[in-house]
């Protein structure tokens, strides 16, 4: 099924408040603990300073993890918005198989576990509970974004700006991870943040518009990084 999700006016009130809780650092889904690869990246000089970093996060987004990401949760908005259940299948299915390495599929599927608990015990709504059961009728796992776009869905915030919401969210916290690894300034990773600001709107604008089997990624060597991850010697993050 090829279907371009809506695109609906902007996000105000309580939603609005709702996404940035939900997106926030300090959200309980321990995304401060991943670097999705970049550490390894930053080990072997492969990202040195504020202009590689931000070269590599926006690869990642608009290509890599990010892309793919993106399909994930506009199909599950959408299936949850429609109460389609072939629709949840594929989100979830596509999900679970689409994650080019252990490190990534452990980073998805934590955080995605870990939003699920969290937003249904203080944002409950149907939709929610409706993703869930289709996931334990399918035995899969909710990976973050599936999550993300269901609770999304079920609060009816609009699919663009929720998205444009996750994808920053994304970016910001492997920008995160360099500062850290780099090391760079604050001042830097704030830098890096502005700088992606252009390509996380196409990002999504892009997404909106791709049909829905025009899903994957082209990112080798972020999926190298995380590869390699998995055995390096001294390490601070999960993936």
């Amino acid at each position: 099924m090829d279907t371009v999700t809506a695109i609906e006016p902007g996000i105000g009130g309580a939603g609005l408040l709702r996404l940035l809780a939900w997106l926030s650092p300090s959200f309980p889904v321990g995304a401060f603990s991943y670097s999705h690869g970049l550490e390894y990246a930053v080990e072997h000089a492969v990202v040195t300073d504020a202009e590689t970093l931000e070269d590599w996060v926006g690869v990642i987004v608009a290509h890599g993890s990010g892309r793919v990401d993106a399909a994930l949760f506009l199909a599950t908005h959408d299936a949850v918005r429609a109460r389609d259940a072939d629709l949840a299948a594929w989100a979830l299915e596509h999900g679970d198989a689409m994650r080019a390495t252990r490190e990534f599929g452990v980073e998805a599927e934590g955080q995605g576990r870990a939003f699920m608990e969290a937003v249904s015990k203080s944002w409950p709504a149907a939709g929610i509970g409706w993703l869930a059961d289709a996931a334990a009728r399918l035995d899969r796992p909710v990976v973050y974004p599936v999550a993300v776009g269901a609770a999304a869905a079920a609060h009816d915030l609009p699919a663009r700006d929720a998205l444009v919401g996750y994808l920053h969210a994304f970016a910001a916290n492997i920008v995160s991870a360099g500062v850290r690894l780099i090391p760079l300034g604050q001042s830097d990773g704030l830098r890096v943040l502005a700088g992606l600001e252009p390509l996380i709107l196409r990002a999504a604008a892009a997404a909106l518009e791709r049909p829905r089997a025009d899903i994957g990624a082209a990112t080798v060597m972020a999926d190298w990084a995380s590869a390699s991850h998995e055995t390096q010697y001294t390490r601070l993050f999960r993936s």
